[in-house]
């Protein structure tokens, strides 16, 4: 089961400890060390459209509206913090975003 997020985010912590105590064998990919290839970025975005996009993230308010109207591939590519985290891949290949209550129980 992959996690993908950022090492220092709260939730990525929350989410990975979770699974770990639920069974599973999580690995953090620091999207920041390791951004996501062209591949895995566009199934992100098949998966999730621009919800792929936080918004409401302090990198996101911190991005020029040029650069905010820009396709979400590219932004994410240039930006990768402004990802929503987690997205966690399970060894099926499903793909969940975030970390809310139907995340979890669908998960633990």
């Amino acid at each position: 089961m992959k996690v993908y997020g950022l090492r220092a985010c709260d939730t990525c912590r929350k989410a990975i400890r979770a699974l770990a105590e639920a069974g599973h064998d999580p690995v953090l990919v620091d999207v920041r060390e390791t951004p996501l290839d062209e591949v895995t970025r566009a199934r992100f975005l098949d998966a999730f459209g621009e919800r792929l996009l936080n918004t409401r993230s302090t990198t996101w308010r911190g991005l020029p509206e040029a650069e905010r109207a820009r396709p979400p591939g590219d932004i994410l590519a240039d930006h990768p913090a402004v990802m929503k985290r987690p997205v966690i891949e399970t060894g099926t290949g499903a793909l969940h975003l975030g970390w809310d209550a139907g995340v979890r129980s669908a998960l633990l």
